[in-house]
């Protein structure tokens, strides 16, 4: 037990050392053909946009609601409601914000991320082929367009474009398969610390760069999740702490504006049943430095913090991918006026109801307002 306190110790400063001298993100070029936007402001942005799942009993979409159906709580305090509209892939139009219709024109694409980094080769391999058969499934028309991001050990190499073609993308799938290589386990717990690392600059590259890009992104990840590094013997310096803290913040920040929502798929479905809940740990919002942990930055945290979804305990990855994706079928877009915080970074918890009995809302658990 000592020798594994002492070995994980001088992993920690490891990480420490790593986040010190590298934590720019790679930068990714913009796909042909996409318009990539302005940079927003350095500031503050007072408007919080919300992407807003709505559900029944049996998970089906909930379509037809008005603004007044919902309450949007920041801290437990109500809030205005300043625009509103509907999103629903089976009509032309559903915008009652103004009781009649108004056009919507949110655009809304599938990311499928393969992870070669944190997986074994042969699941990764397993991957691809479930990946593939949810290309080719219903004749290979993908109802959303869809692109590719292979995560290897080389970095994330994002695909040119989208496509709603799935035969285009499986080709490309294959294509890509000589790239798909596996950090070398036997590197033990400094191999963690690499796949740790490397998983982090890549979500907040791919956050920076869907940023430049309209509309809202489904961020599909098929990754068991990378290292945590966190637990009651775990121990940072005060510089550390900042530095994880500010990593949170700027990650959290990052993906609400891009409109990313993230799901985690993992691939080792029953296989990975008890590890597969230790991310439960970290879904508490963080509202200070002394608060952080590695942990707070894991795959599937990120995803129910931006109001996505975690599966695990199924070998189905196909049928995973399909449930993901019906998110982007109907959908409810809110925005609120943020108030001004008392302090930089505040964490402020978010909450969304629905007045209409056995209907659930899924969104972003909370951001971090400024003052």
């Amino acid at each position: 037990m000592r020798y594994f306190s002492r070995l994980f110790f001088v992993l920690l400063l490891t990480i420490s050392a790593a986040w010190a001298q590298d934590t720019a993100p790679p930068q990714l070029q913009p796909r042909p053909g996409t318009p990539a936007k302005a940079p927003e402001p350095i500031g503050p942005d007072r408007q919080i946009r919300l992407d807003v799942q709505v559900t029944d009993k049996s998970g089906a979409p909930v379509r037809g609601l008005q603004k007044q159906d919902f309450t949007v709580l920041d801290d437990k305090r109500q809030q205005n409601i300043v625009s509103f509209h509907a999103v629903d892939g089976h009509a032309v139009d559903t915008n009652t914000e103004n009781g009649g219709p108004a056009a919507t024109t949110d655009s809304v694409e599938l990311i499928l991320v393969v992870d070669a980094v944190n997986a074994s080769f042969q699941t990764v391999a397993n991957e691809r082929d479930e990946i593939k058969r949810f290309l080719l499934r219903n004749d290979a028309k993908l109802d959303k367009p869809t692109s590719l991001v292979i995560f290897s050990d080389k970095g994330a190499d994002v695909q040119k474009g989208s496509s709603r073609d799935g035969n285009v993308l499986a080709t490309l799938l294959d294509e890509k398969a000589t790239a798909l290589r596996s950090i070398n386990r036997s590197q033990g717990f400094y191999g963690a610390e690499e796949r740790f690392r490397m998983s982090l600059q890549t979500i907040n590259s791919l956050a920076a760069y869907e940023g430049t890009r309209p509309g809202r992104k489904l961020m599909i990840w098929i990754s068991p999740g990378w290292p945590m590094f966190s637990g009651p013997h775990t121990q940072l310096s005060a510089k550390d702490a900042q530095r994880l803290f500010n990593s949170i913040v700027e990650s959290s920040n990052d993906l609400r504006r891009a409109r990313v929502t993230i799901y985690s798929i993992d691939p080792l479905g029953m296989a990975d049943f008890v590890r597969s809940k230790y991310y439960e740990e970290f879904l508490k919002g963080v509202s200070s430095v002394s608060g952080s942990w590695f942990g707070n930055m894991g795959l599937q945290v990120l995803a129910i913090q931006t109001g996505g979804k975690v599966l695990t305990s199924t070998n189905d990855i196909a049928s995973g991918i399909a449930d993901c994706a019906a998110d982007a079928d109907a959908f409810y877009v809110l925005s609120f006026d943020a108030a001004r915080a008392d302090h930089p970074n505040e964490y402020h918890a978010l909450g969304i109801t629905v007045d209409k009995p056995g209907i659930k809302a899924r969104t972003r658990t909370g951001y971090y307002a400024q003052p």
